[in-house]
């Protein structure tokens, strides 16, 4: 499917986003293997969070997912999972297939796991390594790509020190240490976001964290809880940087997630000069929220790497959008994480700012963009990446001439609906 986008003069509305991912991943996960009934709302739209959902009724846990983005799943407690019949699907979900992982290393059956095209492409070894050391055994092909076969059953507490900083990972063994008599403890070399953390301690996870340092208790039973999800910040840096670029907009984003690990985005626009306003701080479910009202700014650009770069991984693309129109213009490394998305994000966002005019030096950990760039609308490439179609939707609302999403469609993996959405702001 291709999508045209024209230059806008204005974004503007109310917007409450959908549920976020990352937490709609965990929330569902947890639900399967406590006791009791867990109900969420505002789950998340994408299809990676339904692609978990499939895999966990493939398990035998009984799941209602409403109209309304009402998910009710009644849980199985820890060892109440069912060996699947059939190969489990994460088709394009990272998250899925590595933060599953970890429960299905703790189960006393064997579970075989893959996913698409993409998904069959990313390695797989960073949380091999761990579970293996715990004590599962696990097979993949050509050594460390999906499918992954994985002969589960009693597991031991580990002490593992992360080699790259990664949250998925980091999730996949706090996972599996539910499975493991005593405490398994995971230490970052730098701090990424705490979404399983809190999760756990939710449904009574015995949880400690200090410093880079997470542990979690094994063998204690979990209860089913009612939890609204947050509106995903990831999501919002698409229309973030859309109101920031063009000039006129007056944007509100409700209910927005703003996890520590997370709004590292927001963090550093406001620090580039951008026009963010963030009130009604609350908690939901133990993750902080608030609402958001953005205007036009100029952002000055500037260095982005080291500790930061976790902290905004996921929004690298529509930053390098961003940096085009900025004062300074933006360098990026550190990155080379990106390389192993569902596209090499790297190239994908070189490719298309080029195709689009931009001058762009790409390194292999990163890229540097000049600011003050004039775009010009072009058919870009999606690469089957949800990021570079919603990043390169935003860079179409700036560039003169139309520009063209050529394979827009994969966007529904996070947001189904945001070329809807984004039409309804503009003007």
């Amino acid at each position: 499917m291709n999508v045209t986008i024209k230059p806008s003069r204005r974004i503007s509305g109310r917007l409450r986003l959908p549920g976020d991912k990352s937490i709609s991943h965990r929330v569902a996960m947890l639900g399967a293997i406590a006791e009791g009934v867990t109900r969420i709302s505002n789950f998340a739209t994408s299809q990676d969070c339904h692609s978990t959902l499939a895999c966990l009724r493939s398990l035998g846990v009984s799941i209602n997912a409403e109209a309304n983005h009402r998910v009710t799943i009644q849980g199985r407690g820890l060892s109440g999972l069912q060996p699947s019949t059939r190969t489990l699907d994460a088709e394009n979900s990272g998250s899925t297939i590595r933060m599953l992982s970890g429960i299905l290393a703790g189960q006393r059956f064997t579970t075989r796991i893959s996913g698409d095209e993409s998904l069959q492409r990313r390695p797989m070894k960073r949380i091999m390594t761990p579970l293996t050391e715990m004590g599962a055994r696990i097979e993949a092909t050509q050594e460390d790509y999906p499918p992954l076969t994985i002969h589960g059953g009693a597991l031991r507490p580990i002490r593992y020190e992360l080699p790259i900083a990664s949250a998925q990972v980091k999730s996949a063994i706090l996972l599996a240490g539910l499975y493991a008599e005593g405490e398994t403890t995971v230490v970052e070399p730098i701090l990424t976001r705490n979404h399983t953390e809190l999760a756990l301690r939710g449904f009574g996870g015995e949880v400690h964290t200090a410093e880079n340092t997470a542990s979690i208790r094994g063998r204690k039973k979990l209860c089913g809880i009612e939890i609204t999800v947050p509106g995903d910040v990831s999501s919002a840096a698409f229309f973030v940087g859309a109101a920031t670029l063009v000039s006129g907009s007056d944007l509100f984003l409700t209910d927005v997630g703003l996890n520590s690990g997370r709004r590292g985005i927001l963090d550093l626009l406001v620090e580039m000069g951008a026009s963010i306003e963030i009130s009604g701080n609350r908690l939901h479910g133990g993750e902080p929220v608030a609402d958001l009202r953005v205007r036009p700014a100029a952002l000055r650009g500037g260095k982005i790497g080291g500790p930061q770069i976790p902290q905004v991984i996921d929004e690298v693309p529509i930053l390098s959008v961003l940096a085009t129109q900025s004062e300074e213009g933006m360098e990026i490394r550190d990155a080379r994480e990106l390389r192993v998305k569902e596209s090499d994000r790297i190239r994908s966002v070189v490719e298309n700012l080029r195709a689009m005019g931009a001058r762009v030096e790409e390194f292999q950990d990163g890229l540097a963009i000049p600011g003050r760039q004039r775009l010009h609308g072009a058919a870009v490439k999606t690469f089957g990446d949800h990021r570079i179609a919603m990043a390169f939707a935003v860079a179409g609302l700036v560039a003169d001439g139309e520009t063209v999403i050529e394979g827009a469609e994969c966007a529904g993996v996070s947001f189904p609906n945001f070329f809807s959405v984004l039409e309804e702001l503009r003007s």
